[in-house]
């Protein structure tokens, strides 16, 4: 599928969630005391997470905007923590890990193998070099170990001269006890044809019954292939075999297998590209904009500094690391509020100290 396809399916999959979010806070608003009910109720939202979740895996594997993907993962991360809660809560309401779901999968139209889970690919793809860097580790282990199945050879054993003739004196003899039993074959026939010849004698061979024979032969056999032919197209039709080109791959799934991996190669290629631009836009930003940015910053400082002595008659101390440091200066506060916050710190850490200083012995 193309990119505007799955950013389709994004589109409509985050549609039904948010649906499936609005209508999920609707319902746990309302106290039920149904157990029936509420099991319903639960399993439903459970079956329509998992379809969010498959299609919101199957966007993330294929799509290649590493922004937009950054979003799926929370969003995916999210849905299967919703799952787990789900499944929870229907495990302890009904005390089993066991849920039939007929009825509901009749009414949402869906067929059981829609409630299969699967697991990420991303999960394999992110790990993929930690896996095969423990393949190697273990392989090495076994190396060194003598373990190693893959690497052992098949060593021949030397066997002493007497034995090695005696062997190959068996095998001669067979070969020639062979070639003597296929001599005495063809003399037999021969003497065979011959005793069956003299007993017949001249007699002239019916040319039509020789036919006729022949004929029945043949038709018996085009009519076992044809029966036997009928009868696979039959099972085929009962879906009781499979179609002659079930186990053969088609065009169409080796051409979306490399388009699939096509993809991944281009997701790689974007997320180095992401990854650099951050840093290289960050260094520009420091060059290009960092100088005004200090300055107003630097002004802004003056500026609270200097509304604080017009309140208080002084310059107020820095506000320290524990206090929040500059943040405080440029939380869009009034000089006077930083000032009550300050003091109501202050107050606290001391009132906290007194406690400390009661509770000793």
């Amino acid at each position: 599928m193309s990119n505007a396809m799955y950013n389709k399916m994004w589109h409509q999959t985050q549609e039904a969630l948010n649906s499936l979010l609005d209508t999920e806070s609707q319902k746990m608003m309302e106290p039920q005391k149904n157990q029936v009910f509420i099991f319903q109720m639960l399993a439903t939202f459970y079956i329509k997470y998992v379809q969010i979740f498959r299609n919101l895996e199957n966007v993330y594997d294929q799509i290649v905007h590493p922004q937009k993907r950054i979003l799926i993962r929370k969003i995916l991360d999210a849905v299967m923590g919703r799952i787990l809660e789900l499944k929870n809560e229907m495990v302890e309401l009904e005390l089993t890990e066991f849920h039939y779901f007929d009825d509901i999968l009749q009414d949402l139209k869906l067929e059981p193998q829609q409630l299969d889970i699967p697991i990420p690919k991303y999960f394999l793809k992110e790990k993929l070099e930690v896996i095969k860097g423990r393949e190697k580790i273990l392989s090495q282990i076994l190396a060194e170990s003598g373990l190693d199945v893959s690497a052992e050879k098949y060593q021949v054993k030397p066997i002493p001269l007497e034995e090695a003739v005696k062997l190959i004196q068996i095998a001669e003899r067979a070969r020639q006890g062979r070639l003597r039993a296929m001599f005495m074959k063809q003399i037999y026939l021969q003497e065979y044809r011959a005793k069956q010849a003299r007993l017949l004698g001249d007699k002239v061979a019916d040319v039509s019954a020789a036919a006729l024979r022949i004929q029945k032969v043949w038709r018996g056999f085009h009519q076992c292939k044809r029966t036997e032919r009928q009868r696979r197209e039959e099972m085929i039709f009962l879906g009781m075999n499979p179609p002659p080109l079930f186990n053969e791959v088609s065009a169409a799934m080796i051409q979306a297998d490399r388009l699939c991996h096509l993809r991944n190669k281009v997701q790689i290629k974007h997320e180095e590209e992401y990854r650099d631009a951050l840093v290289t836009i960050k260094d520009d930003l420091k060059l290009t904009e960092g100088p005004d940015i200090k300055e107003n910053l630097q002004d802004q400082i003056r500026h609270w500094f200097i509304e604080c002595r017009n309140l208080t008659g002084t310059f107020p101390d820095y506000p320290n690391e524990e206090e929040g440091g500059s943040a405080i200066i440029f939380s869009n506060k009034t000089p006077q509020q930083v000032i009550d916050d300050i003091v109501a710190s202050q107050d606290e850490e001391e009132k906290t100290k007194k406690k400390k200083k009661g509770k000793k012995p």
